[in-house]
């Protein structure tokens, strides 16, 4: 794969030179291809482009800086490439919703704007195991049974697995058998503050006909009719973060699409071959208005 070559020069060189005035004509320079081509192939592959990029890495950088030092935000703004603490406030409150004290204040590592380095196996991600660019649907009323509990990003496997003991007995399943995580309550907490450690309400369960003949120890939970973003993850489970962090980190920041308040959740349906395969495909979908 040529381009991973290219990107990788290119990385390195945006890295050892995000506090100067990089030209992206420079970027090009450096990984040997001329500006068009690498624009295009840049935008087109990872669903930014090169100066969105390069802005965001010096923001995160920031929002590191803030979280993990003293310094002092005029230091850290100039740190950045930034020519004036007015200059970064603005940039940084586009993409983090608050302004660099705020965030120093509530002290969360967010999902929003998580702009890490872009390493060759995340771009090996972001160009195979995801797409970039979702589809917009608009769906019906999904009827859904299952068990609802506490969870964390880090900790969903575990409910899945309680999940397993009662699918069994749901009545009522329907002929699709598709089965769904649901992520509950985050439209009560702002974006700004959606981080890696929170506890959130999740519902799994499988899509039923009707709500009836309910055991005791299981939830009902309606997926509203509504329009979605729906991002495609392939491959095993266990990189699925990485793409949750493109889209929060990436997608949210760019689109114009307005997030809507419904749930956010993913499908897993024939296409899902087990949490280890690298063959299985879900998709995850983002509410929108």
């Amino acid at each position: 794969m040529e381009y991973l070559e290219l990107f990788e020069r290119a990385i390195i060189y945006i890295e050892n030179h995000l506090s100067e005035n990089i030209r992206v004509i420079d970027v090009a320079n450096e990984a040997g291809y001329s500006y068009y081509h690498f624009t295009r192939t840049f935008k087109a592959l990872l669903g930014e482009n090169i100066g969105n990029y390069i802005q965001k890495r010096r923001l995160f950088n920031g929002a590191s800086q803030l979280l993990y030092s003293d310094k002092k935000i005029i230091d850290i703004a100039f740190d950045c490439g930034f020519d004036s603490s007015e200059a970064f406030s603005r940039a940084f409150k586009s993409v983090y919703r608050v302004s660099p004290k705020e965030y120093r204040n509530n002290r969360l590592e967010v999902f929003i704007g998580h702009k890490k380095e872009i390493s060759i196996d995340l771009i090996k991600h972001i160009t195979t195991n995801m797409t970039v660019q979702p589809k917009i649907k608009y769906i019906d009323d999904i009827y859904v049974i299952g068990i609802r509990g506490t969870s964390s990003v880090n900790k969903i496997y575990s409910l899945w697995q309680k999940f397993q003991n009662v699918v069994d007995v749901i009545p009522h399943k329907h002929p699709s058998g598709r089965t769904f995580g649901i992520c509950e309550n985050l439209q009560e907490v702002h974006l700004e503050k959606v981080h890696y450690e929170m506890n959130f309400s999740e519902v799994i369960g499988i899509e039923v006909t009707c709500y009836e003949d309910i055991p005791s120890n299981l939830v009902t939970k309606t997926i509203p009719a509504g329009k979605y973003a729906v991002f495609t993850h392939r491959g095993t489970l266990n990189e699925l973060l990485k793409t949750y962090e493109y889209i929060w980190g990436t997608w949210v920041l760019l689109t114009k699409e307005v997030i809507d308040d419904r749930d956010d959740f993913e499908l897993y349906d024939e296409r899902f071959f087990g949490i280890e395969n690298t063959e299985s495909e879900m998709d995850i979908y983002i509410p929108i208005r």
